[in-house]
């Protein structure tokens, strides 16, 4: 049992991201809602799976159970939930979409460079310190603009979240300069 639950609960967050964007879906038939509830009602959704990445990692350290599928898994599915939740922000408005892109392709551009490193030569890149504070701000900006922005703290955190994006995507590449040595 204690193998298995933090990868379980890395998949519980995937599963999760449908159900996300259900949300916006279910007040007024086919068309997105906009009412006020529904942001709340994403917005806990959006935490709980966003909770579960803090205790997957949480409970495979302390059980010392840390697997190379948990530690290519968490972070694609951070991704996944991440992106999909900065999507509909930019379909609203909140947030631009030039910022968002350029953590789409970083996230994809990581990503990449994961599994070259994982064909070259077996090894799984675990999220570093600058990544994790990159996922870290995007969780919390993504709450914060859900639940009405107060005190502007999502807009703070977005902004702090795409500085992150930018140094933790140059921190990983030049940590990695090597792969690209060894590429046909």
């Amino acid at each position: 049992m204690k193998q298995k639950l933090p990868n379980q609960l890395t998949m519980l967050r995937i599963f999760m991201i449908p159900i996300f964007v259900i949300i916006f879906y279910l007040p007024k038939g086919a068309s997105i809602g906009h009412t006020y509830m529904t942001w709340i009602i994403a917005a806990v959704v959006f935490a709980v799976a966003s909770f579960t990445d803090w205790l997957d990692g949480y409970l495979a350290r302390k059980w010392n159970v840390v697997s190379n599928f948990g530690k290519f898994a968490d972070p694609l599915a951070d991704k996944m939930l991440n992106m999909v939740a900065f999507v509909v922000l930019v379909a609203f408005n909140v947030v631009p979409i030039w910022a968002v892109a350029i953590i789409v392709c970083r996230e994809l551009a990581v990503t990449g460079l994961r599994l070259l490193l994982v064909e070259q030569g077996g090894v799984v890149m675990a999220a570093a310190m600058p990544g994790k504070i990159k996922t870290a701000t995007q969780m919390l900006s993504v709450i914060f603009l859900f639940i009405g922005n107060p005190l502007y703290i999502g807009t703070i955190l977005f902004y702090i979240c795409v500085f992150f994006t930018i140094y933790s995507g140059y921190d990983y590449f030049a940590k990695n300069m090597s792969v690209f040595k060894n590429a046909d």
